[in-house]
């Protein structure tokens, strides 16, 4: 997971995530990185319009996003 946030930082793309916020609430999230630490991980949220933080223990998953256009025949 480390691997994936650090990639998509330095390269400045989105990661799509499933987080659990303290309330125990889950949220599907489209992030871009803005800065990250050991701990977690500051990210604009495209969700929520703003920049949010993220705590990598409550990051349940974390795949590089990718748009789901639908595909023309």
């Amino acid at each position: 997971m480390n691997n994936l946030i650090t990639r998509a930082f330095e390269s400045k793309e989105k990661l799509e995530l499933i987080y659990i916020d303290s309330d125990g609430q889950l949220s599907q999230r489209i992030i871009r990185v803005v800065k990250m630490d050991h701990n977690g991980l500051l990210a604009y949220c495209y969700s929520k319009q703003q920049v949010r933080s993220f705590k990598k223990e409550n990051i349940l998953s974390v795949y590089p996003y990718q748009s789901r256009k639908k595909m023309e025949a």
